[in-house]
């Protein structure tokens, strides 16, 4: 019996130094990283609604106004695309809102960096509403290219991404730099030498992310009671009481609630900061790839006799998709690069709800049959955790659902710095005015008295 008791009372002494020691690493690394994680989190809430706001400073890139109803057929769009910016169409976004413009992706010879071809070119066939063949046409892979954006009922080209820049477009690429790089990549002159200003602002940004979320899960610890009875009061903000038991519940229970959506902000942040925690994650989830691992072979189309041209229209493509993705969503349509390369579409769902990742089909370019049909629901669980890295991190996983908790959490996570300070400020001044006074040298004071 005695020994029971004792060994009782050891756990329970045991936990008191437990969580003062989590509670000084909690302190120490929030005043280490607070300034920093205030700065990339509040960057970060304005930016999970990049796109939105984009979109509403220039409406007339976005929102087209029906004519009649009856839309261009897409080889008439790229015709007036590729005519008026002298490159070659290699993509094309199709929204399911019909209220919406087309995006073209054009990309110029010049921008081709690669010079491998898997196959030959098919000839440069002009497309239009009567002409076949036209998916032949597309350009050789190389970069990004830039995007138009087309009426699909007029063909008028309402402008193109690149040169259509304005304030707000600056100040969100302010807020992304400022996120990643903390600016540091607009200052021309190397702080360090042998070290790019880029490289060093998403190492700092890194390792404050690392420390905020070690930081988050000793806090939950911390926040856990150890009673039942006792969970009430870390979930409620007691507004009646004064500012500091207001702010000291604003750290403690807005932090709780938050505490999942900023573990996964701060997991999956540092690894385009570190190649090796990026590799650790990948190993982590089982889909690391080494980079001289060899990639899966696409799926090629089989090029018909000789003379021979395709009948099928991008439409004809379009209708073969619906029938294996049969739901109504955006389409994302990969032009092929030359004469065996497939034709890849990709469907996005809409919808308040709708996921971020993609359903994808691949047809042959000549005869439309389905060479394969990939559903991101049906892929292994880790897969699509991996696949899903970035859209965890700006919160888009959920559509508009997923992306108001992320702007609530990283808001939480701005304000975390500021009320965690402002309790280990109080704490401090608590402390000094709660220390005894200091005692006086009684021998010092002895001898002053006999001297006086």
């Amino acid at each position: 019996m005695k020994n029971s008791v004792t060994l009782k009372k050891k756990k329970k002494s045991s936990w008191p130094k437990v969580r003062k020691f989590l509670n000084d690493v909690h302190l120490w690394l929030g005043l280490i990283s607070g300034i920093i994680i205030f700065v990339v989190c509040l960057s970060g809430t304005i930016y999970v609604f990049n796109t939105e706001i984009r979109e509403m400073s220039t409406p007339q890139l976005y929102h087209v106004k029906q004519a009649n109803g009856s839309k261009l057929s897409i080889e008439q769009l790229i015709t007036i695309v590729e005519k008026e910016s002298g490159g070659n169409v290699t993509a094309v976004k199709i929204p399911a809102d019909p209220g919406r413009s087309y995006a073209l992706t054009v990309k110029k010879e010049s921008e081709d960096k690669t010079g491998e071809k898997k196959g030959e070119r098919a000839p440069d066939v002009k497309p239009d509403k009567t002409s076949k063949g036209s998916v032949s046409k597309a350009p050789a892979p190389g970069g990004r290219g830039v995007a138009y954006l087309i009426n699909p009922y007029t063909g008028a080209i309402l402008g193109d991404m690149q040169s259509s820049k304005n304030g707000v477009s600056e100040f969100m690429g302010s807020m992304f730099s400022l996120h990643r790089w903390l600016l540091l990549d607009k200052v021309e002159k190397p702080i360090f030498s042998g070290l790019e200003n880029r490289k060093l602002g998403s190492y700092i940004t890194g390792a404050a992310t690392i420390l905020f979320t070690i930081g988050v899960i000793t806090g939950f610890i911390i926040w856990f009671p150890r009673k039942v009875k006792n969970w009430k009061q870390g979930l409620k903000i007691k507004w009646s009481g004064n500012w500091k038991r207001v702010n000291h519940d604003l750290h403690n229970s807005l932090g709780f609630y938050s505490c999942i959506l900023l573990l996964l902000m701060g997991l999956t942040g540092p690894q385009w900061s570190f190649p090796w925690y990026r590799e650790a994650l990948r190993k982590s989830l089982g889909t690391y790839q080494p980079e001289n691992a060899e990639r899966p072979k696409p799926l090629e189309s089989v090029p018909p006799a000789s003379g021979a041209k395709t009948s099928l229209l991008l439409s004809d493509y379009l209708s073969i998709a619906d029938k294996q993705l049969n739901y109504e969503g955006d389409y994302s349509l990969t032009l092929p690069a030359d004469s065996t390369s497939a034709v890849v579409i990709s469907k996005y769902k809409t919808g308040f709800f709708a996921p971020a990742a993609a359903d994808k089909t691949t047809l042959d370019q000549y005869t439309g049959s389905v060479l394969s049909t990939e559903l991101f629901g049906d892929k292994p669980f880790n897969e699509r955790i991996s696949g899903s890295i970035k859209a965890l991190h700006v919160g888009d996983v959920y559509g508009p659902f997923s992306k108001i908790l992320y702007f609530i959490a990283c808001l939480i996570a701005t304000s975390l710095p500021v009320t965690g300070t402002l309790i280990w400020i109080n704490k401090m001044k608590n402390n000094n005015q709660s220390r005894p006074p200091r005692k006086r040298n009684l021998v010092l004071d002895d001898s002053l008295d006999r001297v006086f």
